[in-house]
């Protein structure tokens, strides 16, 4: 059986897709259990690391750290499912470029840190192997159908949204402020 290029580099993408889908799975089911009792520090704030501080906020919320956990795993599998896997891969991006920064600015522990890069790193090739399905899908979401129209048309269009979008941030105000 000879394999040519293209058979090749969908080898390559499936083996670094499978990398950050065992990655998004095991940090994700860890967040779902990783935090409890993190919340319950005996040291005041300003004596606490960076990264005590960050796990007594995600121990404080469980729930957040378990929604950021499902989130993972979503990711994850929406990269192991190779018709989604370009979805995958920019959902999960968002996802570690937060734990990125975290990371960062909590000075967390390297070895999470360099991880967190790496399949970062991994994403950014699945997506330069896939460059010409993610250009055509951004050209369709940049796509503009201008529709030739009356400027005085334009204009009342113009001037109702703009309307609408008063009247919306009064019912905004009044829902978060007065209500």
């Amino acid at each position: 059986m000879n394999l040519n290029k293209k058979d090749k580099l969908e080898i390559f993408e499936n083996a670094i897709s499978w990398i950050v889908v065992l990655a998004m799975f095991i940090y994700g089911g860890a967040k779902l259990i990783q935090f409890d009792g993190a919340a319950e520090i005996d040291k005041t704030v300003s004596e606490l690391t960076g990264m005590e501080l960050m796990w007594a906020f995600y121990g404080y919320s469980k729930s957040f750290a378990m929604t950021l956990g499902i989130f993972e795993i979503i990711g994850g599998i929406l990269i192991l499912i190779k018709k989604t896997r370009i979805i995958g891969c920019l959902f999960t991006s968002t996802i570690l470029v937060n734990v990125i920064f975290q990371d960062i600015y909590f000075g967390v522990n390297l070895g999470a840190l360099k991880a967190a890069i790496l399949y970062q790193i991994l994403i950014l090739i699945i997506l330069w192997l896939n460059k010409e399905k993610l250009i055509r899908g951004i050209k369709v979401l940049l796509e503009s159908n201008k529709i030739e129209q009356p400027k005085m048309k334009l204009f009342i269009k113009l001037l109702s949204a703009f309307g609408i979008f008063i009247g919306l941030r009064i019912l905004e105000y009044y829902i978060t402020i007065k209500w």
